[in-house]
């Protein structure tokens, strides 16, 4: 003999395409991952209201009055709550991403989820200000 066992070793056959339904925490984060499409769309969106705003105030009032149409509607009615979801699956993710050391000791993962929720108030909150929404 050669030293090499004549047995096979087993291989779990995984689908190339479905792989992800088979544990929780992998559809939660092919869910997560997803979402970010929603972001994106988002973003280009804004994008597009800043790129009328610099054409002058008749493009922009007709950007405005096209968020009042059904599809406008729909489209921010099914990506707020999407990206509130990628919002917080990236919070509760942080801890792993992004750990944070203070000499020999790291920050335990509930602070800095916290702190992102926290600061993440705070911008909102500035936001609003500034857009006159709250007023002081």
């Amino acid at each position: 003999m050669t030293g090499k066992s004549a047995v096979k070793p087993f291989v779990r056959e995984v689908s190339r395409t479905t792989w992800y339904l088979a544990r929780g925490r992998d559809r939660m984060h092919m869910a997560h991952e997803s979402s970010c499409i929603f972001v994106g769309l988002y973003a280009v969106f804004l994008l597009c209201g800043l790129r009328a705003l610099a054409a002058g105030p008749d493009v922009y009032q007709a950007f405005l009055a096209s968020l009042t149409s059904p599809l406008a509607m729909v489209f921010h009615w099914v990506a707020f709550p999407v990206i509130l979801f990628h919002t917080v699956s990236w919070f509760q993710v942080t801890p792993k991403a992004m750990p944070i050391q203070l000499g020999e000791t790291f920050v335990p993962g509930p602070v800095i989820v916290i702190g992102h929720y926290v600061v993440w108030l705070a911008l909102s909150l500035f936001i609003l200000f500034m857009g006159g929404v709250l007023h002081g």
